[in-house]
Formats: C-alpha cells, structure tokens, sequence
C-alpha cells in the first residue's frame, strides 16, 4: 500500500457568502503525481494557499506526514517540507540566479555563502537536468529557465511536495518535454507533487491520479490510466463540450486587413519581424501557429499599434494606418485581446464596469458633455455581464476579485461587443480551463460568421487547427507556409514551429 505524504480533510473556506471550498478531500501519496483539475473559479487556488499557509481553512483538517499541520504560513510550510512553484514567478529579476536562490533563505547565511550556495545550484542542476547558471542575470533568462530557479529553489530548501499551479502555460513545447522530464526525477527521486493545469494531455501522460473540483467540492477522482480526455473535461465542466459550430462559407474575397513587408527591429538593432506579408479577409479566421518568441507579440502589438514598424505598410479597409495611433485604429473598427490579462487587458483595481468602458468611456452614450454618465456604464456592464455568462457579484466588484476566465470574459465583452470588423487576438485561451476555452473559440467564430476577420495566434497547434480558414507558422521573425486549412501538413507545420524549415525552401502565401 502506497505510503500517504498528504492527506486534506473535509476544508472548508468561505469569503463572505462565496464558498470557495466545500468538504474537500485529497490525498497525495509518496512519491506520486497527483492532478488538481477544475474550471477557473472552481476552489484549487484557494485549496492550495490553504495547504500553503497562504490563508487559514474555516473548518478541516490537513495531516502531513503523519501530523496534523495547522495555524501555519509559508514560512512554516516550507520549512515543513511543501514548496509551491506559483503560475507568476517570485524573482527578482534585476539579480542573479543564485542572489534570488538567498533570498530570505535563512541557511544563506548573516555574511551570505555565495559561492557556497552557487555550487549547490550547479549540483542540484545537474542532478534533476536543470542547466541553470548561478551567474546569470534573471532578466537575461527564458521564461522556462525562471521556472528551472524557482524549481531549485524548492529543492533546496528540503520539499518533499512540490505544488505546480499551470507550470506549462507559458513554455514551448521542448520546455514543456523538459519540464515533464524534471518533474519524472523529482518522482524517482521519492518527492510528491500537486500538478494543477489546464492541459489534459499532459495530466494524462505525467500524472499518477488526480481529483475534479466543481463549484468548490469534489467532482470526482480518477486514475489517470482509467479515463479519456473526454472525460475528464466532462467531469470538469458538467456537460459535452460538443463539436465546434457549423461556419458560414463567404464567397466574397473582401480583403480587410493587408499587411506588405512588415519589418521591425530591437532598439539593439535586432530584426524581430522580417519582411512579414498577408491579407485578412472579410468572415474569416486567419490562425498563425509558432512556438512563443518567434515574433507573433511583436506583430499583433505593432498591427494593434502598440509598436511602430522598421519598414513596410498596413492597410485597414484600404486606409493607410501604418503608423496610426491606437484611437484610430479603434475608430475603424479593430479591436484587440492581448494575451496578458493582468497588465495589459485589465487594471485589476477596477470595477468591471469601469473595465468594459475602456475603449468607449469618451464617446456618446457613455458621456454627456464633459460629464461621463455612470448611469450608462453600469447599464452596459450589466448587459453585457448577462450576454457572456460572467459570474460575478455585479458590475461593480473589482475585476481582480473574479477567475481568469470570468476576467478573459469581461476582455471579451469589451472588445467583441464593439462588434468590431477586425479582431487580433494573442492566445485569448491562455490559462482557460476547457469550457471557457470553448467559450472563447465559440464567440471568435460567431463573430466571424458575421463578417469580421479575425487574426488568431495560438501555441496550441489543436486551437489553430480547430479555427482557422487559413494557417501560417511564425518562425523567427517570418511568417510562412500560409496555407487553406485543408491543405495544411501537419508534418510540415511542426517542422517550421520548431525553426527545421529549409530556408531555401520558399513560404508563400496561397491565394
């Protein structure tokens, strides 16, 4: 019988009359990869800042290692031997590897033992394939080697239960491979962890067993080698997530957007789009696939006119908008998702109300004169809420209060209730459980059965496969390979996503 590292019992933990978690019961075994699964809002968070100290349960019991563990807050947790890999980083990035390792780390030392410390990093790297170097700056470093330091940094300081709260949702693919190849050592090695993600595949390959969260209780528990994706997304949002809606076929080759040798260079001089080129078309889905970093922000941010172009032209309905400033674009009809939606989509403080009249708080009906008309804003706010099944406790909570896919949704009620004739949209499903990704996909192509063109970037092959008309592959700057979705080589794809293209081999777009 399989040793038990952690068992939860019966927590329970309410915030004024939201309950957050109901009579909740896991358990962890020794060396085990347990899935922590549900919808945005459905209770893991706040179920793991319980088991972190983080905040205090209302009722429950959690026994660890035998013992029960209570009144306790982080420092106590990871001095207990329960480390949490947070979704956002804790680093400083101004310093280096092994000064954020120290880091209120009290073994560091009053007179610090750096080179010390510095060496334990290098053995521990090597020990669990990390390849971190001590030296090296944080703000030099990919978004997968940040994870690597807050992995060691775990490690380090003696976990035996590593929590990692959607460890993939910003790595490429050979960064997920390798992420999935620690998290295997750190299993052989005897060490528990808590994977909570999105991403099913992946739970279904790394993952031991697991359990379902649904409205802050207990949905269900599996064993990953009994179930199928299917069921665990059914499991997980209570209904068939059923195949995606029929699309409206447009004869008519309206060219919207058109884009022509799109070049833009780092203030270092460095090319980060090259010579990119297509055309976006009215009641259609162009999707570009591509690992992240290959220049899929800078474009949609330079086409949304956040950036300004080296070179080259954008056209909007035939208007010239190449250097155009972000109000006009919007007066012509574009509208923007970035991907971000904590820095860039939303100010967190914010009432929701005030979130969704971003874009239109300076025009009728939302001012009168030189007065803006709250009256109108909460009127809005109210009917959009209603129209995108955002679950909230009115518009004027803060949108910081709300899961993130409830706060994707007010994102979605701003951009899209503009009933815009062009939407970029970066990653708009990033960190979306399955049925408000589903929820993003099905408003997408509303609007385009509609007549909008849509520009859609996604890391996740599946997404662009599912919703776009046609397909291109960002690859170090360039955009290629632009084909109709029937003709797409999937081959061929992941050959240009990971950069393996014959460079003599030309990427053309197919008309």
């Amino acid at each position: 019988m399989q040793e038990i590292m952690l068992e939860m019992r019966g927590i329970c933990k309410a915030f004024g009359a939201v309950k957050a978690n109901h009579e909740i019961d896991l358990k962890v075994g020794k060396g085990a990869i347990t899935a922590l699964l549900g919808e945005n809002g459905s209770g893991k968070s706040t179920l793991m800042k319980l088991l972190f100290g983080m905040e205090r349960p209302d009722s429950g019991t959690i026994i660890w290692k035998g013992r029960e563990l209570s009144s306790h807050g982080p420092r106590e947790a990871i001095a207990a031997g329960i480390g949490m890999i947070h979704q956002h980083f804790m680093l400083v990035e101004s310093m280096s590897v092994v000064d954020n390792v120290m880091l209120g780390w009290p073994r560091a030392g009053k007179w610090l033992r750096r080179a010390e410390i510095a060496r334990e990093i290098r053995e521990a790297s090597a020990r669990y394939g990390l390849e971190l170097d001590p030296e090296q700056l944080v703000s030099n470093l990919p978004f997968g080697t940040r994870q690597r330091i807050e992995i060691v940094k775990a490690i380090m300081r003696g976990a035996d239960l590593l929590i990692f709260d959607e460890p993939t949702s910003n790595l490429s693919a050979p960064e997920v491979a390798g992420l999935l190849a620690v998290m295997r050592r750190l299993k052989s090695d005897g060490r528990s962890i808590i994977f909570i993600s999105h991403k099913l595949g992946e739970v279904m390959e790394i993952c031991d067993d697991g359990v379902i969260l649904r409205d802050g209780k207990v949905a269900g528990h599996f064993q990953a080698g009994a179930v199928t994706r299917a069921t665990l997304a059914r499991m997980m949002v209570d209904r068939d997530l059923e195949s995606v809606p029929e699309r409206v076929t447009w004869s008519e080759n309206n060219e919207i957007l058109k884009v022509e040798g799109l070049n833009l260079q780092s203030a270092q001089g460095r090319p980060l789009l090259e010579n990119v080129t297509f055309s976006l078309r009215a009641g259609e889905v162009f999707a570009i696939a591509g690992v992240d970093g290959n220049g899929q922000t800078e474009l949609i941010e330079t086409l949304a006119g956040m950036r300004s172009p080296t070179s080259g032209a954008v056209h909007l309905g035939g208007v010239d908008i190449t250097f155009a400033n972000v109000r006009s674009r919007l007066a012509a009809g574009m509208a923007y998702i970035p991907v971000d939606r904590a820095n860039t989509s939303l100010v967190p403080a914010m009432s929701i109300e005030d979130n969704m009249a971003l874009r239109d708080f300076d025009a009728k009906p939302w001012r009168r004169g030189p007065w803006q008309d709250r009256a109108a804003y909460r009127a809005m706010a109210t009917q959009r809420i209603a129209e995108f099944g955002i679950a909230c406790g009115g518009p004027g909570v803060p949108a910081a209060t709300l899961s993130g896919g409830n706060q994707q949704k007010i994102v979605l009620a701003r951009e899209l209730g503009r009933r815009p004739r062009v939407v970029l949209a970066a990653q708009p499903t990033w960190g979306l459980d399955p049925g408000a990704t589903r929820f993003v996909i099905d408003q997408v192509l509303a609007l385009r059965n509609e007549g909008a063109a849509v520009l859609y970037v996604s890391s996740e092959l599946e997404e662009v496969m599912m919703l776009g008309d046609r397909i291109g592959v960002m690859s170090r700057g360039r955009l290629g390979g632009i084909v109709p979705r029937s003709e797409v080589d999937l081959t061929a794809i992941g050959l240009m996503m990971v950069g393996a293209q014959a460079e003599s081999e030309p990427l053309r777009e197919t008309e």
